[in-house]
């Protein structure tokens, strides 16, 4: 198969596109001919060596990506060849992900895709959707509330709207552009605000009658904590799921409010049930067409330092690349 693969940590340039031997499925393992790849911002962390340290002498990079099941390994109904899947965590205490013609996956990491959607979709679908999830319903539902989603355009923040809008909540999304205001008009939020242009504190807190907000997804938490400090409800959550490059806030965390939960969301340490139930909810969405995906640049296989690149360039929507044909 073809396949792109580092052996160590360091710039993109380490990757390398070569042939590997085809691999064959274990016990409880699907083979899936992939489609599409997905590329985030882990991905690239990873294979730098900022999250993670090289743990294999060799990696195929990427967590997220779909295409169809062609071999099943020891207990494994058969009944699953043909199925089309988009997968999650690939990569993650494993050596090989999804940028390769297949990918030997846990079966329930093979999730079964409606037809409605495509590859490309499917792909988006693993780090970003599930990440929002944790983020909105670790600390119960969000149903009536007020959610802030800062950075409204980007992956994460992109599910988030739509996610907590499918729970019931009001959204205010906080973007750098009117286009980027209207991506997240688009997926939902009721409020956009132009943080690059408007007094962000006074306008959140214009929206909600001086009452401030019940639930941060927050991807900034150093550069954002000025706005969350003031905004948070008493009783409120923030979410982080990106803490930033800035300096950190000191601790004790100064919020204008008490009793303020402030949760760190890592998707791969996500307990299991919670990985169960975002995938639960994210199937019945995708199955009942709730869900839009911002589907970005594509790149070819052999093109996945320049799509790595571009990640680490703030490119907007999901990155892909396109490793097989459907």
């Amino acid at each position: 198969m073809k396949a792109v693969w580092y052996e160590q940590n360091g710039p993109a340039e380490v990757m390398q596109v070569g042939e590997m031997p085809d691999p064959e499925p274990g016990p409880g393992e699907v083979r899936v001919k992939v489609i599409s790849s997905g590329v985030n911002p882990s991905d690239w962390k990873r294979r730098l060596g900022t999250s993670a340290t090289l743990a294999y002498p060799r990696v195929i990079p990427h967590q997220d990506g779909s295409g169809v099941i062609d071999r099943v390994g020891a207990g494994v109904p058969a009944s699953r060849l043909g199925e089309r899947v988009w997968l999650f965590e690939s990569q993650f205490g494993r050596p090989f992900g999804t940028a390769a013609e297949y990918t030997l996956q846990p079966s329930e990491h093979a999730i079964p895709m409606p037809d409605s959607i495509s590859f490309e979709q499917g792909a988006c679908l693993g780090v970003p959707a599930m990440t929002a999830h944790r983020c909105l319903f670790a600390d119960g539902p969000v149903e009536g509330k007020i959610v802030l989603v800062p950075g409204g355009a980007g992956a994460v923040g992109h599910y988030a709207i739509q996610e907590a809008k499918l729970a019931g909540a009001t959204v205010i999304s906080t973007i750098s552009s009117d286009h980027k205001a209207a991506i997240a008009a688009a997926a939902g939020a009721d409020h956009t605000i132009n943080y690059r242009t408007e007094d962000v504190v006074a306008r959140i807190m214009d929206l909600t009658g001086g009452e401030g907000v019940d639930h941060i997804v927050e991807v900034d938490f150093a550069g954002n904590f000025p706005v969350t400090g003031q905004v948070l409800k008493a009783n409120g959550v923030v979410a982080i799921y990106s803490w930033g490059t800035m300096q950190q806030p000191p601790v004790p965390l100064q919020f204008r409010r008490s009793n303020t939960v402030v949760r760190n969301v890592l998707v791969y340490e996500m307990p299991e049930p919670a990985k169960e139930a975002a995938v639960d909810d994210i199937t019945a969405w995708l199955e009942s067409g709730a869900l839009s995906h911002q589907v970005g640049p594509h790149f070819p296989l052999e093109e996945t330092v320049a799509a790595h690149l571009a990640v680490e360039g703030g490119a907007i929507g999901n990155v892909i690349v396109d490793v097989g044909a459907s």
